[in-house]
């Protein structure tokens, strides 16, 4: 008997080769059976983070108030007043601490795969369940982060209104797209090993093109080619979006709203497909 003829047979018989890529609807009803899998691994990673420091949480609101005086502190100093953003120690806080979530869910993805061998090669289950575990608990440090941000604001002298109640949307939407690059890298970092050397890169290139610190709106005002090419980076809008809503004279174009739900969709629906597609290589390249 061939190996056709067995493949044949085993098929016949409800039988599967041992780590074969299953149809994408029955691999995403097994990621969700199986979800608590992912809460259950981001909330111990949390706490293991945690134990390493003595400030432990601390940390992950310290980190984007430290960055925000340095950069703030520099650029405060040597940027012309003339292209400051309005209200600028709120604009840069919120600038921090919005992209530290995108670069922790950058980085984090990128190695959820490599970075969990052990885990790979010995259980048998969804492997998109490791990014998906980066991700949420990017999310979970993402909730006293806005906390401490708001609390910032309110110090600064920013209102509470109504529309603070978008950061809702719009960080679900930053989730999404969260996830989406989360995926991406994942599969990217099992093929190519020496990504993960780039991928810090990747994050200082996003960081500069989306005006954490600067208003790209005045900075490349005569250079409206260019404007529209920052314009596109979802970061950021993701940014821009709860600037407007959350910081004095900072406005909202209708056209970040679509951005940013395209890209949300987008990549996240792209960053699934892609990651499973490759289900097969994890634990074997």
């Amino acid at each position: 008997m061939t190996s056709t003829d067995l493949e044949a047979l085993a098929s016949e018989n409800g039988l599967e080769r041992v780590g074969a890529r299953p149809p994408l609807h029955r691999y995403l009803a097994d990621a969700w059976r199986r979800r608590d899998f992912a809460a259950t691994l981001a909330r111990y990673r949390l706490q293991a983070s945690m134990s390493e420091n003595r400030l432990g949480m601390g940390w992950v609101v310290l980190r984007p108030i430290l960055n925000a005086a340095l950069f703030g502190t520099i650029f405060g100093i040597i940027m012309p007043s003339d292209t400051r953003p309005d209200n600028f120690v709120p604009f840069l806080v919120v600038g921090f601490f919005i992209f530290e979530y995108f670069s922790k869910s950058l980085s984090g993805g990128a190695n959820s795969i490599v970075g969990s061998k052990s885990l790979v090669r010995s259980l048998t289950f969804p492997r998109i369940l490791l990014p998906v575990a980066i991700v949420i608990r990017q999310f979970l440090e993402l909730i006293p982060m806005l906390i401490v941000m708001m609390v910032i604001l309110i110090l600064l002298g920013e209102p509470i209104t109504w529309w603070w109640l978008m950061l809702v949307p719009v960080m679900l939407l930053m989730t999404m797209f969260n996830a989406g690059i989360a995926l991406i890298t994942a599969r990217l970092t099992v093929h190519v090993r020496d990504l993960s050397q780039i991928i810090p890169l990747v994050s200082r290139v996003v960081f500069y093109t989306s005006g954490i610190f600067f208003d790209l709106e005045r900075v490349l005002a005569d250079q409206p080619d260019l404007l529209m090419l920052a314009r596109l980076n979802p970061v950021h809008d993701f940014i821009a979006l709860v600037r407007g809503y959350m910081v004095s004279g900072n406005p909202i174009e209708p056209f970040m709203w679509w951005i940013a739900i395209a890209s949300a969709v987008v990549t996240f629906t792209f960053g699934i497909v892609y990651f499973w597609k490759a289900e097969e290589r994890y634990g074997r390249d």
